[in-house]
């Protein structure tokens, strides 16, 4: 047996080591290590309430949203404040932009450039792949890059810009959409869309979102040449590749549900455990800290009593990142957990026949992609100009609030408990928190650390690239994990 210390990583935000335990041909053991400690949990103590709206965004610089929305909804539910229906749809429009543009430039710019790697040269498929995605070169990113950028326009538009924008509140949102707006705003989705049609997908994306199964899926993609569109490429260096046999992890999946809307929420939440579906009970989440540099408690926490101490005297620690479970168990998150839960019957069956791997997760996004513009363009249709987009509260002295929200990456969450008008406890579980999670009290391995066992290993590889497929598959915001 040998070991490979794999890393640092490029293409992912923020900084990642893996040690690697081999033999000749595979992986046989992973430990995942988020190596830069920032302390967001503890700058915020002391604060006022409303300023976790200013410093939880500048968690992260891709995601800063997805944070704004969960601290705005964890001081929602401190000030018990509801939203008006315009304040649902513009927040919902400004989360999907987000996540949407993180979709998007996961597939084109983190994830397609390792197949432009020297490793495939010999592949038959390789120089017209090389040709589209190698990284900073490919054609792709000729017409990817202008289409994200006009996407954007969106956040400037209904949130004033991005990242940290400072008009999500707790009752709603500041901007209100006038209906000169609304026009500028569907075009920009619109011409998004056409994007997504002609060069990702070559098909509409009602054609994408209807798709019902794994055999469904390939008859797709068999009805044009592969080298059509660029998902039909992915597909079809999923298939050359068994992208599908790679990266399977627990096969648990959790979400917190998304884009809350006056009926429901667009994805359902719940979680999808041994194989059956579930609520999702928030109460049974706790963090364990057994193989983390953080002072040590006598059992794993909840997060509303958790506790954020750095401690540098755990001889078994290896990590700066918590251990979440839910009910004792390792979860994966992301857009493949998403539409788990959500039942998309895709997502289903590619789980039912292969697990969650590299090909399901991405599969997950784009298909994520196919069924949110859509809905973003009648959120836009549904904003009433001359109705309220915020409401007001006072906030208490002392409570304690809780703000669940999807991510692109996952389930995001924000627990705060305030006395004599302080931020006395302030805890964050991301969801790359929850994906690349160490060890447990139990030794039990988080999601990505048994997603890279078996992983195949070639002759003189340093960083394998089966390890760089399978760490790409989850996106990781190695920022936001150790916050």
């Amino acid at each position: 047996m040998s070991r490979i210390l794999a890393g640092p990583f490029n293409r992912v935000e923020g900084d990642l080591e893996i040690s690697l335990d081999t033999d000749d041909s595979r992986v046989l053991s992973a430990r995942v290590n988020s190596p830069l400690y920032r302390g967001f949990e503890r700058i915020l103590l002391g604060h006022d309430p409303m300023d976790a709206l200013v410093y939880t965004p500048r968690i992260c610089g891709i995601c800063s949203v997805s944070q704004s929305v969960a601290c705005a909804r964890a001081l929602a539910d401190l000030m018990q404040v509801d939203i008006p229906e315009n304040g649902l749809h513009s927040t919902n429009l400004v989360l999907a932009n987000e996540n949407m543009t993180d979709l998007l430039t996961h597939f084109y710019l983190f994830f397609m450039p390792d197949f432009a790697r020297d490793t495939y040269a010999n592949e038959p498929w390789y120089n017209e792949i090389n040709r589209r995605f190698k990284a900073t070169k490919g054609t792709a990113t000729q017409s990817m890059l202008p289409a994200r950028a006009d996407f954007l326009h969106l956040m400037g538009i209904m949130a004033g810009k991005w990242p940290h924008t400072l008009s999500l509140q707790p009752g709603g949102t500041t901007k209100p959409v006038e209906s000169h707006e609304r026009v500028r705003l569907l075009a920009i989705i619109g011409a998004f869309r056409r994007f997504l049609e002609t060069e990702l997908f070559g098909d509409d994306l009602s054609v994408v979102a209807s798709l019902t199964s794994q055999s469904d899926l390939d008859q797709w993609r068999k009805g044009k040449d592969w080298n059509s569109s660029d998902f039909r490429r992915f597909l079809h260096l999923s298939e050359q590749l068994e992208l599908q046999k790679l990266g399977r992890a627990t096969d648990q999946f959790l979400s917190y549900g998304s884009y809350l809307q006056p009926d429901g929420k667009l994805f359902a939440e719940g979680v999808y455990l041994q194989g059956e579906y579930g609520d999702l009970d928030s109460k049974l989440i706790t963090e364990d800290h057994a193989y983390t540099w953080m002072q040590q408690s006598e059992k794993p926490l909840h997060p509303s009593i958790g506790e954020t101490v750095p401690a540098m005297d755990n001889e078994e620690a290896y990590s700066w990142c918590k251990s979440p479970r839910f009910n004792q168990q390792v979860m994966e998150v992301g857009a493949l957990a998403r539409q788990m839960l959500n039942k998309h019957p895709l997502a289903v069956d590619m789980v039912a026949q292969n697990g969650g791997n590299v090909h399901s997760r991405v599969v997950a996004r784009l298909l994520e992609l196919a069924i949110v513009i859509p809905k973003m363009q009648a959120w836009v249709k549904a904003i009433d100009p001359a109705a309220p987009f915020c409401s007001h509260a006072e906030m208490p002295a002392n409570a304690q609030g809780v703000g669940l929200v999807e991510a692109a990456r996952g389930s995001l969450g924000h627990w705060v408990e305030i006395n004599r008008g302080k931020i006395i406890n302030y805890q964050i579980v991301a969801p790359t928190t929850w994906n690349f999670s160490p060890r447990d009290q139990q030794s039990i391995p988080g999601a990505l650390e048994q997603a890279l066992v078996g992983a195949p290993i070639r002759d003189g590889e340093k960083t394998p690239v089966s390890v760089q497929h399978i760490v790409r598959s989850y996106d990781p915001c190695m920022a936001c994990t150790v916050h």
